[in-house]
């Protein structure tokens, strides 16, 4: 029954694409739209039921998502007098809000247990793809602000997307976790820096502003994640329980000196900025694990599931309105851009593991590290754009660069799983 009900979505998806370049040649552009859009979608359903193809139906809705905006661009810029690319901020903080609730004080423990492979990766994360992205936009002479979008990928830490890919692999999920951790704790620091020593010939690059940004979108919604797992699962000790609060607040008090610099406020400012930190990302999230605990019974499944669907709903929504925003610059650029982001993305598979293989680690962390290296925090990216002003130049590489390393990540990850099996079953 199920056999012939996706048999019929992959005939109505392919029907849908055959009509698709008729309405183009005969001049019906919008309604061709449509179409694809529906063949995408389509396709999505058509092939869940499919263990080694279900990982690409998300990437489907993404490029339903993404032809949308495309084709009807108006629809995804603004709604009346709300410009909807002031939801990318709030929807990338849910997203690693998300992404720190499912973390622990134990996802750092790694920098202890494999010192070796978290150094490795670390230094190749932020050396390999800041230089691989300067020297594309060099060499394919893009225009001043989408050459600075590719090295920003480049510079931005890896995000939960290569852990997804780590996990299906089999490879190395710890040290896969771990990497991510702390290569986005450093994104603060580290991140400015590279901008401003790569793209600060083709932009103006204010080390502070970034800083600050970084903290906003990434840290403290982490930090606010942490305090929710803390509260919501209390599984730790009160030693360390105490010990991960005096940190967090350390976090909140450095963002607020941080913020006190960029924005050159006084004492006054100082004290309200950090007490409003405080309050949202500190005691809001403790108090409402607190009571989705009491209301959910301990079930933690069921705030994950949630988080997950909001986190990949947010995802798309994200890609879609830098999109529609920089629909103008991709029609020029668009095809050179996508083989300068696949070259990046595949580069730093390739690279990544190649040093790893150099330096002696074994099979399942060479695979971490291809995806550690290879895969880009994008919403971070994005959001950086967002803050600079230029969403619409410097958000187009990290628009593109997102959906596609989750097509080649997946391609990689399930290769090297069917060759692990094929090998197991000889």
């Amino acid at each position: 029954m199920h056999n012939r009900k996706n048999l019929s979505l992959f005939i109505l998806s392919s029907v849908f694409l055959l009509i698709v370049p008729l309405l183009i040649f005969s001049g019906h552009i919008q309604a061709a739209g449509i179409f694809l859009v529906s063949a995408f979608i389509t396709l999505s359903f058509a092939i869940i039921i499919f263990p080694a193809l279900r990982g690409f139906s998300y990437t489907l809705w993404i490029f339903a998502a993404v032809t949308a905006s495309m084709f009807y661009p108006q629809y995804f810029i603004s709604i009346g007098s709300f410009q909807l690319k002031s939801l990318i901020v709030p929807l990338l903080q849910i997203i690693m809000f998300g992404m720190g609730s499912q973390m622990s004080a134990n996802d750092f423990a790694g920098i202890i247990k494999m010192p070796k492979g978290v150094i490795i990766g670390i230094l190749l994360q932020f050396t390999l793809m800041p230089l691989v992205g300067f020297t594309l936009a060099r060499l394919f002479n893009f225009p001043a602000e989408i050459a600075a979008g590719i090295i920003l990928i480049g510079c931005v830490p890896s995000g939960l997307a290569s852990n997804v890919m780590s996990f299906l692999a089999r490879a190395n999920l710890a040290l896969a976790v771990t990497l991510s951790s702390v290569t986005t704790v450093l994104s603060p620091l580290v991140t400015p820096f590279l901008m401003k020593t790569l793209a600060g010939q083709y932009i103006e690059v204010n080390f502070w502003s970034m800083m600050l940004d970084i903290l906003n979108m990434i840290i403290l919604p982490v930090v606010a994640g942490f305090i929710f797992n803390l509260v919501a699962k209390r599984n730790a000790s009160r030693k360390s329980t105490v010990i991960q609060i005096i940190v967090f607040i350390s976090v909140i008090l450095i963002t607020t000196l941080v913020y006190t610099k960029s924005a050159h406020t006084g004492f006054s400012g100082f004290v309200f900025r950090f007490l409003k930190s405080a309050g949202w990302f500190l005691l809001l999230p403790a108090a409402g694990a607190l009571i989705l605990s009491k209301y959910l019974k301990g079930d933690n499944r069921i705030m994950e599931q949630v988080l997950s669907f909001f986190s990949m709903a947010g995802i798309a929504v994200i890609i879609t309105i830098i999109t529609a925003s920089g629909r103008e610059s991709l029609l020029n650029v668009g095809l050179l851009l996508l083989i300068a982001s696949l070259l990046h993305n595949l580069t730093g598979y390739t690279l990544g593991y190649f040093f790893a293989w150099l330096t002696g680690m074994p099979e399942r962390d060479r695979r971490t590290i291809a995806f550690e290296v290879g895969m880009q925090n994008g919403g971070l990216a994005s959001g950086l754009a967002l803050q600079m002003g230029k969403l619409a130049t410097v958000g187009l590489a990290p628009a593109i660069f997102g959906p596609l390393m989750n097509i080649t990540g997946s391609i990689l990850a399930n290769w090297w799983r069917r060759r692990e099996d094929e090998q197991m079953s000889r």
